[in-house]
């Protein structure tokens, strides 16, 4: 039996390996034929290597480069696992990790509806098909003020379903300063060709006015859409109209839409954002906006506004392409119904933060304890974050790391821990804002620390 031959006996069998109690987590978190493919991927690359022609391998030396690149393996692939992370970059609505969090009385409070069968498009009345909006579209009206409201599955879907419906063929009228790109390459004026609309763009960069949108308006203009600036502040010398005036004087054949964005409605944080309840006391026909962002909710784009156009929205084929399931609407009607009764469940992470600056430190504080050698307290600020108040920056505590290490390696280890931490580098050195991190994932921050900085081991 030559080299070669001898090495390939020494290679573990893969039935062998995946009845290894060290891959049993693996096979649990990630199934067994992902944790197969891993094992034979690994395999093969030893076969490639050349290790197996040595002359001096040792049968235990190839074992632990199999079994090492096992676990590498499987853990690149659980990290891209949807898992729960702890949020301590001072973005409180991070549009990377999930936006706002779910308040768990609310994600439980709608667990036997999703868990079980619901009564999702049946008439409990008369046993007949029903639509799927439940109660979510009057709760929406009473908050916002609106006739009516509709459901899709984000903010874009919304922005792209009144154009599609409203203004397909015709022109719709945008302010320069208002044809803005979002995270992922969303831009209005792409959103707009694909609707089949026609862009008229109007005003300048900081300054556009009522008159500059009556100027534009032709027989076959369908609408004017106000769009809200996101990830952006323009400051110093700008005027836009007055939303009142300008829907007054807009001929009737021409509707006025806004894209409202962070979905601001009865919350009181935010001075200088419009509510979507402004916009319509204001003559807007339609307002669109996330349920994500500042409301505190699921992933979902709502249009509220006149019946009769939400109505013609709802007729849309798209409709049925743009809809959320029951955990959408579930998840909405119980936010909704405790932010009308004014609970703090109903309350979204933004709104419960921003101003407890000396809670915040109170929490960092209490992380310190016991790692004052390698923890220090500075002050720093947070944001809102996900498309919400641009501008605006709230007090906050950070917790610095002293480590002298590259500040990009300690920041890697924290993602590599159990329950994965995201920081931020400030000053070449790691960070961590306490501000965006939830009261719940606390006790087992501190724990994780405590770990690491015990053992410098991540995991």
């Amino acid at each position: 039996m030559n080299s070669i031959s001898k090495g390939f006996a020494r290679i573990p069998q893969v039935e062998q390996l995946l009845q290894e109690p060290e891959f049993s987590s693996y096979i649990h978190k990630l199934s067994r034929p992902m944790v197969l493919d891993a094992i034979r991927k690994v395999l093969a690359d030893v076969r490639r290597s050349g290790v197996l022609s040595e002359p001096d391998a040792q049968a235990e030396s190839i074992n632990r480069t199999i079994y090492q690149g096992i676990h590498q393996q499987c853990c690149r692939l659980l990290q891209k696992r949807h898992q729960k992370v702890i949020n301590a970059t001072g973005t409180i609505v991070h549009t990377n990790l999930g936006r706002s969090p779910i308040q768990p009385a609310v994600w439980e409070a709608v667990s036997q509806v999703n868990t079980g069968q619901s009564n999702l498009e049946i008439k409990l009345s008369d046993g007949k098909r029903g639509q799927r909006k439940g109660l979510v579209d009057n709760l929406l009206a009473k908050l916002t003020g609106a006739d009516d409201a509709l459901v899709v599955n984000n903010n874009a879907s919304s922005v792209y379903l009144m154009l599609n419906e409203l203004a397909a063929g015709k022109e719709v009228i945008v302010s320069r300063g208002e044809q803005i790109q979002i995270g992922g390459g969303f831009r209005i004026p792409d959103m707009l060709a694909l609707s089949g609309a026609k862009l008229v763009e109007v005003g300048t960069t900081n300054i556009t006015t009522t008159d500059d949108y009556l100027e534009a308006v032709t027989d076959n203009t369908a609408m004017v859409l106000m769009v809200h600036t996101s990830n952006f502040a323009i400051r110093g010398f700008t005027e836009s109209p007055d939303i009142n005036e300008l829907s007054r004087k807009l001929p009737d054949h021409v509707l006025l839409a806004v894209d409202q964005g962070s979905g601001l409605t009865t919350e009181r944080f935010a001075a200088e954002e419009t509510p979507v309840s402004s916009y319509i006391k204001s003559g807007a026909d339609l307002v669109c906006f996330s349920g994500d962002k500042i409301m505190g909710g699921p992933q979902a784009g709502i249009v509220c506004g006149k019946r009769k156009l939400v109505q013609q929205l709802e007729k849309n084929p798209l409709m049925r392409v743009l809809r959320p399931g029951r955990v959408v609407y579930s998840l909405l009607e119980e936010l909704l119904v405790r932010k009308l009764n004014k609970q703090p469940e109903g309350m979204g992470l933004a709104e419960r933060v921003t101003h407890h600056p000396e809670t915040i430190r109170d929490r960092a504080m209490s992380l310190i304890s016991g790692m004052e050698e390698h923890l220090e307290l500075v002050e720093s600020q947070m944001i809102v974050g996900g498309g919400a108040l641009p501008d605006e920056h709230f007090p906050s505590w950070n917790l610095e790391l002293n480590d002298a290490r590259p500040a990009k390696t300690v920041l890697s280890e924290l993602r590599a821990m159990p329950v994965p931490v995201i920081g931020v580098i400030r000053n070449n050195r790691v960070q961590l804002n306490i501000a965006s991190v939830l009261p719940q994932d606390l006790g087992g921050l501190k724990e994780q620390l405590q770990s690491y900085f015990s053992t410098g081991n991540p995991v």
